[in-house]
């Protein structure tokens, strides 16, 4: 591999997937793919759609899909951008993110990994465990003109390819286009390409669903690749923590565990009537992946769920105008993007992280999509006002738009027309 630095992929957890970059003068521009942070009612939702009963026997074990399923995912995909560009950052701890006070790390390499640095943690905690830690301002430009090369090679095997972030993505190559026999070789074929055309290493992970070839690809992680057959399958989720689990983050995790439930073959000992009592309706998602089932199709036509900006400040805000002053130009910022893909949406979402961390949300729906940005930001300040004055210092403020559709031919013609709300 030579001196390339093989880091971690950025925004590893699930929660946070390539999309956590919030510091001083950095916003977070939250318009990568959602399915990366799905949680377990988003994951049973996508489960039942793809879901035929007459593939499963007894209620307890189901008859493969004969499926070839591919999970891609790069190693440190921002840092190691980085590192490829700068010789003189490989093999030393990179962080990319705001350096200040208040900044946020976006992504670690392995090197910084080694000291405990991750994803999403404040800066000021990084330093602390890694006194060497070397800073980088992010690039995303670079990191999605990256991306586009490695969604070209996928694009040579299949069309079902559905991304999940700049990093990520899942393949179906059941019926690839090169005609190989193995999704096995098709994965050393796409990560000898990525490498030789990028200079960047991925993992992969290979199943007969997405939920096993996604942990398959954090198994053998950086630079690897793993095989989860259908006859593997049911027993490696049986030993799987559940917190591993995609799908189960970490407070469904804690809850999981207080119930007494810690692998996967906890979860499996739970009757379906019990872990819907529990858990909802993802308690039906949870399962059948106890059992190594996912039904949940490759959606190549998948769409994006919402388009956000967040900021973080040097110092925390106290007044209401400088915090009104700030959501207009978030509104802008996720303007620029709904025009660019032609999109307009109904919900607005207020986000407010407090000085202590709390975190504060406020959303309202409207009966038409939003016609404008200047409605835009005004129905993010009159979601603020009745937190005003704040209960203490305002650190973070985040704006917004989900329920999207495609934008109509008089909206994009004429994309000054407001509406009064």
């Amino acid at each position: 591999m030579g001196p390339l630095v093989r880091g971690f992929r950025a925004g590893a957890a699930d929660a946070t997937r390539a999309r956590l970059y919030a510091s001083p003068g950095m916003e977070k521009a939250a318009d990568s793919l959602e399915a990366g942070s799905k949680d377990g009612a988003d994951c049973e939702r996508e489960h039942n759609r793809g879901f035929d009963p007459a593939r499963v026997s007894d209620g307890e074990t189901a008859v493969p899909a004969p499926r070839k399923i591919i999970h891609i995912d790069m190693d440190a995909f921002y840092a190691s951008i980085e590192q490829r560009d700068d010789p003189g950052l490989r093999g030393k701890p990179v962080a990319v993110g705001g350096s200040a006070a208040r900044g946020v790390v976006a992504a670690a390499s392995y090197e910084a990994r080694r000291f405990g640095v991750r994803s999403a943690m404040p800066s000021v905690t990084a330093k602390r465990k890694c006194a060497g830690l070397i800073f980088v301002k992010p690039r995303f430009e670079a990191y999605k003109q990256v991306s586009h090369q490695i969604r070209a090679i996928f694009a040579r095997y299949t069309p079902l390819v559905e991304p999940l972030s700049l990093d990520e993505a899942y393949l179906d190559v059941t019926g690839n286009l090169q005609g190989k026999a193995t999704a096995t070789e098709i994965a050393k074929e796409i990560r000898a390409a990525i490498f030789a055309e990028t200079g960047l290493t991925a993992s992969a992970g290979v199943s007969y669903n997405k939920f096993l070839a996604k942990l398959a690809s954090d198994q053998n992680k950086p630079d690897g690749l793993f095989v989860i057959t259908p006859g593997m399958g049911p027993a490696f989720v049986e030993t799987l923590p559940v917190a591993k689990f995609h799908g189960i983050g970490p407070a469904t995790a804690a809850k999981m565990n207080r119930l007494g439930i810690h692998a996967g073959c906890d979860l499996r000992a739970w009757e379906l009537a019990a872990l819907i009592k529990a858990f909802g309706k993802a308690g039906r998602f949870y399962y059948w992946i106890a059992r190594g089932v996912d039904e949940r199709p490759v959606r190549a036509d998948r769409i994006r769920k919402s388009i956000g900006t967040e900021t973080t400040f040097f110092e925390d805000l106290t007044s209401f105008e400088a915090m009104r002053d700030v959501l207009v130009s978030l509104a802008t910022k996720v303007w620029r993007h709904c025009e660019a893909a032609q999109i307009r949406g109904r919900t607005v979402t207020l986000k407010v992280k407090y000085s202590d961390f709390q975190i504060v949300t406020r959303s309202r729906t409207l009966a038409a999509a939003v016609a404008c940005e200047q409605d835009f930001g005004r129905v993010g300040v009159e979601l603020l006002t009745p937190l005003m004055p704040p209960i203490r210092g305002v650190r973070l403020l985040g704006l917004t738009l989900s329920n999207l559709e495609a934008a109509r031919g008089a909206e994009l013609a004429n994309p000054q027309m407001c509406l009064s709300f």
